[in-house]
């Protein structure tokens, strides 16, 4: 498919959403997430990934401000955390996260995990959330095809995208091919496995052979795989590396050499086991 850093893919719900973005995942509110939103706004991304857990939707929200990019350009999405869940709870949480940025409208709004008991009130609070167009589309994160299945189960609106933790250690097919037959996005966070997988020899032999960094394969893997990506960095050297993905394909020999890497290994929590 031919993509460029402004390729956007059109969700469930006819919303168009950018398949490149920046993650903000441990970046300090203030100055370095401010730094590190404006680099990559300047750098041509449209998409920003954060999260009230981050504790720097302020900054992310003056970032995106001061960079003189048009608001309606720039696809923002935060998420509901897992002491926040539950109907009421939900509805302030978002308040909070909305006034934070300092939007009047969030793009994409996601459960961060599936918390047992809890979700699918949560969920209730975001369909109102959407049909009260306060949020353009909702989705989830983290979930399996089990937390898919009993929230789908009930949902009036049905997720435009699950956000889970993917990389060529961690390929999840099951959960990919459940979203593919719901049109459900899928979303890869730490899709570069926090450096993890640079050394592994096939991505290695791929470095050399595309004449591309380690990073550059893998998210490359992603975009052709039909996975929306989300790096984080807070370099700006790193952060135009990063989206220096569009000038070559990976043939699908390779792809499914990468796809062959998978041993189930994740560097956040199972899903299953957060409270």
């Amino acid at each position: 498919m031919s993509l460029s850093l402004d390729s956007t893919v059109k969700l469930n719900n006819g919303v168009e959403m950018p398949w490149f973005g920046l993650g903000v995942y441990k970046v300090e509110d203030g100055k370095e997430v401010h730094t590190s939103v404006q680099s990559a706004l300047q750098n041509g991304y449209r998409a920003i990934d954060t999260a009230s857990f981050y504790q720097n939707e302020e900054g992310v929200g003056q970032a995106i401000k001061a960079s003189g990019v048009p608001r309606d350009d720039i696809f923002v999405t935060t998420k509901v955390w897992n002491d926040e869940q539950g109907y009421e709870s939900t509805l302030e949480a978002f308040e909070n996260s909305r006034k934070k940025l300092g939007l009047d409208v969030i793009d994409l709004y996601l459960i961060h995990w599936p918390i047992k008991g809890k979700f699918k009130d949560t969920w209730r609070a975001m369909e109102k959330l959407y049909n009260d167009g306060k949020v353009r589309a909702i989705g989830v994160s983290n979930f399996k095809v089990h937390h898919l299945e009993e929230l789908l189960a009930d949902a009036t609106v049905k997720p435009v995208i699950n956000q889970i933790e993917l990389h060529p250690r961690l390929t999840q097919e099951d959960v990919r091919e459940f979203c593919q037959k719901n049109e459900i996005l899928v979303e890869a966070w730490s899709p570069l496995m926090r450096g993890k997988v640079f050394d592994d020899p096939v991505i290695e032999s791929l470095s050399k052979k595309y004449n591309k960094s380690p990073a550059q394969i893998i998210l490359r893997w992603d975009l052709q795989s039909n996975i929306v990506t989300i790096p984080k960095s807070v370099h700006e050297e790193r952060i135009k590396q990063n989206a220096d993905i569009f000038d070559f394909e990976l043939s699908q020999e390779d792809i499914e050499q990468i796809d062959a890497l998978n041993r189930d290994e994740r560097v956040g929590p199972d899903p299953d086991n957060m409270s």
